[in-house]
């Protein structure tokens, strides 16, 4: 609005010497309404400039919410995090706008809405949400309209009773979820051929891990549990579902008895949290860490090196393998 401002032509008191010249041949009548005019003929400019800026504002208030609003008339998608964004792009393909809100390099848990994310969940064709509190300011921000998908709600998922989101880490559970967008999206065939490669994942998990020499995961983190049902792993999570959580010291004394009785060689900590209890656990028992990615968001780093949640999971799988000594 500044910039069109700006642009408003000031006429001050150009050409009002023509008026002048009126008002001395008009006669008494005329000549009081020349002169009234003539006062106002500087705030022309001004008025112009108000009804033009006036209009931007309504022209912009148009433009929110509604079928088509992303640019290029494409659907606009505004996802809570990174795998729920990465699902509706790989079904939205072209016809998307996908807005994630959480940023790279930021844990999910820890997001706090702003006024810039409440624009962009009210301007939104369709909001994916995780839910069940797993970004409460956010779920409440977004309400329960009709374009809201809380997508721990799909059928079929058979979540745990203690709450774990991590759904997305098991193949077979995220091509629900991918489904559920497929349909939302209206792009069903698009979503599909999405599940056939989660399908081929699943397949790879299952051959990469049914030959191993051990069976428990160390991690610093309760996020694995739906991974480690899938492909007969025991987890074993120094703290609990909350990744920032201290654990206490005989939680921790715990976890260390538990790895040097299945004489875990590898502890794994997260890209997204500080490593420095794995690290302390590994110190006590002798092992080495490594990571096991969440993928509940891409650092930086992931982002300029196009990683995706394909490239995560194989990475996963590799770790996995080598930790548990697999043939």
């Amino acid at each position: 609005m500044e910039l069109l401002s700006s642009r408003v032509v000031r006429l001050g008191g150009e050409g009002l010497e023509h008026l002048d010249a009126l008002v001395g041949r008009a006669d008494a009548p005329f000549r009081e309404q020349l002169l009234l005019f003539r006062r106002h003929v500087p705030m022309i400019p001004r008025v112009r400039s108000i009804i033009i800026l006036v209009s931007v504002v309504v022209l912009l208030s148009s433009c929110g919410g509604g079928n088509g609003s992303g640019s290029h008339g494409q659907t606009k998608v505004v996802a809570a995090f990174y795998p729920l964004a990465f699902a509706a792009q790989q079904v939205g393909g072209r016809r998307v706008d996908v807005v994630n809100l959480t940023p790279a390099g930021a844990e999910p848990h820890d997001l706090e809405v702003s006024p810039r994310d409440i624009a962009e969940v009210r301007s939104a064709d369709l909001v994916l949400l995780l839910g069940h509190g797993f970004q409460p300011q956010l779920e409440d921000a977004a309400g329960s309209s009709d374009n809201v998908l809380r997508l721990l709600d799909a059928p079929g998922l058979d979540r745990f009773a203690n709450g774990d989101p991590h759904v997305w880490l098991d193949p077979l559970r995220y091509a629900l979820i991918v489904r559920r967008i497929g349909r939302a999206l209206r792009a069903e065939h698009a979503a599909q051929r999405l599940v056939r490669r989660l399908h081929r994942l699943d397949r790879e998990y299952r051959g990469g891990l049914r030959n191993c020499a051990r069976r428990e995961i160390v991690t610093s983190h309760e996020a694995f549990a739906y991974l480690a049902q899938r492909y007969g792993l025991r987890q074993i999570a120094i703290t609990g579902l909350t990744p920032e959580a201290e654990p206490k010291p005989q939680d921790l004394r715990h976890v260390v008895d538990l790895v040097r009785r299945t004489h875990a060689t590898t502890v794994f900590f997260e890209t997204l949290v500080s490593p420095r209890i794995a690290e302390t656990v590994a110190r006590e028992t002798g092992a080495k860490t490594a990571v096991l990615n969440p993928i509940e968001g891409l650092t930086p780093e992931e982002a300029r090196r196009g990683d995706d949640y394909f490239i995560l999971m194989r990475s996963n799988l590799a770790q996995l393998r080598t930790a548990l000594g697999c043939r």
